[in-house]
């Protein structure tokens, strides 16, 4: 039969759009199970994602552009916060502090609907001297004109106020990250900001505020004292007290106004170095105070044992630092540094060429000079193994004549104990016959504590010793003036400007 050319174009068409169909069949057929996997495993909320198909131009649709979204615009505080050097009514604030404290505000002013905790706050900063700081460092004077001040410029100032007392009080005035470099000690971890929105919220703000600083009994003892030396020193010279300072063993003859306020000072500086230390002391703890040249052991916060130590000279001063104690050596070796040795010992070898041989010395490979262990040694036959990053410990030592002295630094730094077979027999928790046998072996060996024991290298010139008595010893390292320095405005260079932690000067 014939077809007309029409029909057999009809017939081509019809076969065209035929397999066209099949095609989008069999790409449907293909997405099907995808979408239906998708759709079990996404649960009976999920929705099926459409399939582009191409159009009759070809390719796929434009992507539709999401929705601009505005940028959300800056507080007036936000905008304060990012420039450096900020300073309101003349005074310097704490930018890092207050950028925490204002994070968890939204960069919102605060005081205006705190108005109730500000003023209970306020009186607690003119209250600093009791803590041996000077108010003027928290504001005092500024926070009293604070009402004439615009609004951003009163809450910024408010804020700072309260979140540098509570720093002082926290951590001292002079935090590690500003102190010398062997000023080590610090304190547990605090966040200024979190505790100022947590006396926010308390019922008695100021109280709040106030708990951050320690509460030991060396601490209340040692603010008592600074009060009565204060109310000394500002008291007229014709009226001044016969009374003893709290805690003093007897009454000593009235002093000059200037007398007080030097003792006003000892204590104010001693009080920011109790702020350097842990809030929650061990229990159990070697307690060596460098300026009294002292050792002392707690246990249950109580002195077992005491002994005289010898410490670092002036110009090799024994840092203040916290370590551990882990285990006691015998018999101990001495690497000597290599500052002595250049310093001290080659010096004397290039005099005398059997000087090494004559102090039991042999030089190790790469140059290193070791003593060898004997009752000669410069380690004497005990070593209280104490790892810190200054690498200094408590040892014996052969030169038991240092003791009797009452100047007791004549050390490179490192801490030579009186009486350490005691102390380890005491920390080992052992019988002294096991120290004396371990001693006898000849050979360096060691015994681990049941427990490692926390030690403290502090510097305290004024102190309250075990009886409850406020004890003076003289600034022999020259640390105070320094710690004194920070502690009041009129000597205090701004926070931008402050120095990092340097070496110790001498």
């Amino acid at each position: 039969m014939l077809i007309s050319p029409l029909a057999e174009t009809n017939r081509k068409a019809a076969s065209h759009r035929y397999a066209l169909a099949v095609a989008v069949f069999l790409l449907i057929a293909a997405a099907v199970p995808q979408v239906s996997r998708a759709q079990n495993s996404a649960g009976p909320t999920a929705t099926l994602t459409p399939v582009a198909l191409p159009t009759d131009a070809g390719g796929a649709p434009p992507p539709v552009a999401a929705p601009a979204v505005p940028p959300v615009p800056q507080t007036e505080i936000q905008a304060r916060l990012e420039r450096s050097g900020l300073a309101v009514a003349g005074e310097h604030l704490h930018v890092a502090l207050l950028r925490r404290f204002y994070a968890a505000h939204n960069y919102e002013p605060v005081w205006d609907s705190h108005q109730a905790q500000a003023t209970a706050l306020t009186p607690a900063i003119t209250r600093a001297g009791e803590h041996g700081l000077d108010p003027e460092l928290f504001h005092a004077t500024a926070l009293r004109n604070a009402a004439s001040l615009p609004a951003t410029d009163r809450d910024l100032l408010l804020s700072d106020a309260f979140l540098a007392y509570a720093d002082a009080l926290a951590r001292g005035v002079l935090p590690v990250e500003l102190r010398m470099d062997d000023e080590d000690l610090k304190p547990e971890p605090v966040d200024a900001a979190m505790a100022l929105d947590s006396a926010i919220n308390s019922a008695d703000p100021a109280a709040a505020i106030e708990a951050l600083a320690p509460n030991t009994p060396e601490y209340q003892a040692m603010r008592r004292a600074l009060q009565y030396y204060q109310s000394a020193a500002a008291a007229p010279a014709s009226s001044q007290p016969v009374h003893v300072a709290p805690g003093q063993r007897q009454p000593k003859p009235t002093s000059s106004p200037a007398a007080y306020q030097s003792r006003v000072r000892e204590v104010a500086v001693n009080l920011e170095r109790l702020r350097w230390l842990p809030r929650s002391m061990p229990a159990e703890r070697v307690w060596v105070n460098t300026a009294n040249a002292q050792l002392t052991l707690y246990r249950g916060n109580r002195p077992v044992f005491t002994t005289r130590v010898v410490v670092g000279e002036t110009d090799k001063q024994t840092p203040e630092v916290q370590a551990t104690i882990g285990s006691v050596l015998f018999n101990p070796p001495w690497n000597v540094p290599r500052s002595i040795a250049a310093k001290e010992i080659y010096p004397k070898l290039s005099a005398n060429p059997d000087y090494l041989a004559q102090h039991h010395m042999i030089i190790r490979k790469g140059g290193l000079i070791q003593q060898l262990p004997g009752e000669k040694s410069a380690l004497g036959q005990v070593k209280f193994e104490m790892p810190n990053r200054f690498d200094v410990y408590l040892h014996d030592t052969p030169l038991k004549n240092l003791f009797s002295s009452d100047s007791r630094r004549r050390s490179h730094g490192c801490v030579r104990v009186q009486n350490p077979r005691e102390l380890a027999s005491l920390l080992l928790q052992r019988p002294m016959e096991t120290i004396e046998q371990r001693i006898a072996l000849g050979h360096t060996n060691s015994l681990s504590l049941p427990a490692p024991v926390p030690v403290f290298f502090v510097y305290q010139t004024a102190f309250v010793d075990q009886n409850g008595a406020l004890e003076f010893r003289p600034d022999v390292y020259q640390r105070d003036e320094e710690v004194w320095a920070h502690l009041h405005r009129a000597t205090q260079a701004p926070v931008a400007e402050r120095e990092q932690a340097g070496q110790r000067r001498g």
